[in-house]
């Protein structure tokens, strides 16, 4: 196991092959969320900012868990060679599009159906680790389900989805997005 203050040239490249990665929040009495997060969402900003777009789905816990907390981590391990577990450790932060800096930040992404807000983490540590228990598996392909379903949403369904929940599970508010990404999130 080794630690690092930044991201690396290696780190970067590390990150930009993987097809996945792991979200990992939580808030004093609340429950600890952790989400597998896919499609072309994660960026490297600079070696002590990353970012990562995210597109609507079940709830918004970390919206909430950021908003009580700030803390975050996000995990990226490899299913091929050679063998690697690469955490980020953060503070989180969401912008929505309402928000001053969004048209620059957004710019950095594929647009994506139903994109709600983009997760921003400030980078307080790096941290590898062996990997050597993770089983060699292959990406087959993206699922389209979460995509075809936002692009089938008018907008005005999009931004009435997007209105509610107004709250996590356990009850910690959460800002919502008042208006959508240029061309509707799509």
């Amino acid at each position: 196991m080794e630690f690092f203050p930044a991201l690396t040239d290696d780190h970067r490249a590390f990150v930009a092959r993987q097809p996945v990665f792991f979200v990992a929040t939580a808030a004093e009495g609340a429950r600890i969320n952790l989400s597998p997060k896919g499609m072309d969402s994660f960026r490297v900003l600079d070696a002590n900012t990353v970012a990562y777009l995210d597109v609507g789905g079940s709830g918004n816990e970390t919206n909430a868990h950021l908003a009580a907390d700030g803390r975050i981590t996000i995990m990226f391990c490899a299913f091929d060679q050679p063998a690697l577990i690469f955490r980020i450790y953060g503070t989180g932060r969401p912008v929505l599009p309402q928000d001053a800096e969004w048209a620059d930040l957004y710019a950095k992404f594929t647009p994506l159906p139903g994109t709600r807000q983009i997760f921003v983490i400030a980078v307080s540590e790096v941290q590898t680790s062996c990997g050597w228990g993770v089983p060699f598996m292959t990406l087959e392909r993206e699922r389209q389900t979460l995509s075809k379903y936002h692009a089938k949403q008018t907008e005005a369904e999009r931004i009435e989805e997007f209105a509610g929940p107004v709250a996590s599970i356990d009850g910690l508010p959460v800002r919502l997005a008042t208006v959508l990404p240029d061309g509707g999130g799509v």
